[in-house]
């Protein structure tokens, strides 16, 4: 079977032959239908996020139950499956108490590209190939935890029943789950991408009164009004912050969300975040650089500052939602994919990712 595998860091992908295991037990096989080309690979590319290589990469896919191993019971062969990247083990301390986000079991495999129990499924030759955590989506079929493939209804094209596996859920949720936005709130992204326009989304499903969109790209600032916007600032012509102060009469906004994962851009979150109000870390930095805001605003001006990992969802609860809120017109999908690739042209993805052309690029295999 062809994969798209990262040999080393700031490389190409090389489209290849790999063998794949037969699923051991509590794991299952997908044949991969689409998968979402997304920043958190394009991290690992370039060593921001540095997984071990070689790796199949891609952790935002869908596709239809191939084979399952011993004692499966939650899938059956046949089923259309979205892919969760941080399945739960249900045990640990933040499992126990409904954060199955920040998973003690599923932040240690994460960082070692292999399946749970410290192997891998992928080689080439007899050699190891690494998988983005509990993925790998940029191959034809993959192996993952049963707890990764979530059953979806079937009516949903393949290529949006990727996106709930990492920018919706993770957009949206941002939004509902972690800030919990008030209706006739105020709010503001920072970051026109796959990510940002689903927090846009999610503020207007929370009934939002006024949603800033915040970018340097005219076309994308424009496509979030369908989304929800009703403001757009331009950071490549305007002061960010004097520019929301503007909008929301001085005061800053009620929420405001970072979505695309810049020391510099976290701060102006944060700045433009009124007093009493919430800032939301959702883009992902390097691991090794820091936020700088002023020590004194923490106290006198008692802002919330927090993170959001996956949305703070439950991927098996809030897949199935999400989806459910596509088909009845109240979450917009389709708009999300901008273009759609073979697994040939998934460097041709990356080179458009980079430059900003894309919401959401998308391989479809057929």
């Amino acid at each position: 079977m062809k994969a798209a595998v990262l040999h080393n860091y700031g490389q190409e992908l090389k489209i290849e032959d790999v063998e794949l295991e037969e699923p051991r037990k509590g794991e299952v096989r997908v044949k991969m239908k689409a998968a979402g080309i997304c920043h958190s690979d394009l991290h690992v590319i370039d060593a921001h996020l540095p997984l071990p290589v070689p790796i199949v990469l891609g952790h935002e896919g869908s596709g239809i139950v191939d084979a399952v191993g011993e004692g499966v019971a939650s899938v059956k062969v046949g089923d259309h499956v979205a892919l969760n990247w941080v399945p739960s083990c249900s045990k640990c301390y933040y499992c126990k108490i409904g954060r199955p986000d920040m998973c003690d079991e599923a932040s240690k495999i994460s960082l070692m590209g292999t399946m749970l129990d410290g192997t891998t499924r992928f080689s080439v030759d007899g050699k190891a190939i690494h998988q983005f955590p509990l993925t790998g989506t940029f191959s034809e079929y993959t192996v993952v935890p049963e707890s990764a493939a979530i059953p979806i209804r079937k009516d949903v094209p393949f290529e949006l029943a990727a996106l709930v596996g990492c920018c919706v859920i993770t957009g949206v949720g941002a939004v509902v789950n972690t800030a919990k936005v008030k209706a006739g709130s105020t709010v503001a992204v920072i970051g026109a991408g796959g990510v940002g326009f689903n927090a846009i989304q999610g503020a207007a499903l929370c009934g939002a009164k006024q949603i800033i969109a915040i970018d340097i790209i005219p076309e994308k600032l424009e496509m979030t009004r369908q989304f929800g916007a009703t403001h757009t600032i331009n950071a490549s012509e305007k002061n960010v912050v004097s520019a929301v102060l503007d909008v929301t009469d001085g005061l800053g906004v009620d929420y405001a969300f970072e979505v695309i994962g810049r020391p510099e851009t976290m701060a102006q979150a944060y700045n433009i975040t009124r007093k009493t109000g919430m800032t939301v870390i959702v883009g992902l930095p390097a691991p090794n650089e820091n936020v700088t805001i002023n020590a004194f605003s923490l106290p006198s001006q008692t802002k919330t500052l927090t993170g959001s990992w996956l949305g703070q969802g439950n991927p098996s609860v809030d897949y199935p939602k999400l989806l459910d809120l596509n088909a009845a017109g109240k979450l917009k999908l389709e708009p999300l994919v901008s273009k759609i690739y073979s697994l040939e042209q998934i460097n041709e993805g990356f080179d458009d990712l980079k430059a900003g052309k894309n919401i959401r690029g998308v391989i479809r295999f057929d």
